[in-house]
């Protein structure tokens, strides 16, 4: 019945299992929320959900500030030049046409950010729901557990009282009757 650590196999399967979900749940946590068998993803999710995603990643890095100031300072530094050589530019130093151009940008930018937050809202609520399942199923298991730690401490202490009962039995049975003086 016990395994040569001293607990009982049934038990040590119980903690191998135990463990190997954890470190199932560990991978899970490390891969991130894209891999949430509950969180749509990949081909699940309409062509606008992917666009807005995309356009998201691409709006919200470093690499698009850098490529907007690029595209500034080379539209300045184009008129300036043309400018200086020619004394006509196609945007002159007030520079309306990029104003106007940066005006639609912003714009159209200010649309597809609200798409995204939606959709940055759609994959919370997922993750939340998944979260509030996992809860609930985490609590029945809890309460399963409860009652039966419960029924088993009940039933260690019966056999706990049998044990001691008998070895009581034992020893009255085995030990030698002293001789009463009189």
């Amino acid at each position: 019945m016990n395994s040569p650590g001293g607990t009982s196999s049934i038990g040590g399967q119980a903690r191998l299992r135990i463990s190997a979900s954890a470190k199932g749940a560990a991978r899970v946590i490390k891969r991130g929320w894209k891999w949430n068998p509950d969180v749509r993803t990949g081909d699940q999710l309409s062509l606008g959900e992917r666009a807005a995603d995309k356009m998201r990643n691409g709006m919200g890095s470093w690499a698009f500030v850098f490529a907007a100031l690029v595209f500034l300072a080379l539209w300045m530094g184009i008129n300036g030049l043309i400018a200086h050589a020619h004394h006509r530019a196609f945007d002159p130093y007030p520079f309306i046409l990029l104003n106007l151009v940066l005006s639609c940008v912003a714009a159209l930018q200010g649309a597809i950010l609200l798409i995204a937050a939606k959709r940055s809202d759609q994959i919370s609520s997922e993750l939340a729901q998944h979260d509030y399942e996992a809860d609930v199923a985490s609590h029945e298991l809890l309460q399963t557990l409860t009652v039966n730690f419960s029924a088993l401490a009940e039933q260690h202490d019966a056999m706990n009282r049998q044990v001691c009962t008998m070895l009581e039995m034992i020893q009255r049975l085995v030990a030698p009757e002293e001789p009463s003086e009189a």
